[in-house]
């Protein structure tokens, strides 16, 4: 399973959220991972639609986390951000276009794989992801 890059800067952004504990800029977060800022004001304005994230407007503004790091599931966040996981062509009933489709057992062994990658995630919420904040700290500092 390979995840886009939209959600690793979107879990990148509430790891970072999380590991601070307070209000952040677009442009600090940019800097601590070394990632465009264009790439992440997408991902962030995604992440305060889906309620993840708080934005503060005006001059101090910000983000914040939404939620507390309890209360953010990583199988329900991967689920919410990577709506689509074709992960191989027949997945996509609009653009399949592989003849052994109706016969192949592939696509339901690799349903059944990414069934258990998202159980996996689901086990965890960011708060598992910083429990190592001070290591984390030193890193993004």
């Amino acid at each position: 399973m390979k995840l886009t890059t939209f959600t690793d800067y979107s879990l990148r952004v509430l790891i970072y959220l999380g590991v601070k504990g307070h209000k952040a800029s677009i442009a600090e977060i940019s800097e601590a991972f070394n990632i465009s800022k264009n790439h992440l004001m997408k991902a962030v304005h995604n992440l305060v639609q889906l309620g993840y994230v708080d934005s503060i407007r005006g001059k101090t503004g910000g983000i914040v986390l939404g939620q507390p790091p309890e209360s953010v599931n990583l199988g329900e966040i991967v689920q919410r951000l990577e709506p689509d996981m074709d992960i191989v062509e027949c997945f996509n009933r609009k653009t399949n276009t592989c003849a052994i489709t109706p016969a192949c057992r592939l696509k339901n062994i690799i349903e059944e794989a990414e069934a258990a990658f998202l159980s996996a995630l689901g086990k965890y919420t960011l708060a598992d992801l910083i429990q190592n904040r001070q290591a984390l700290v030193r890193l993004l500092n």
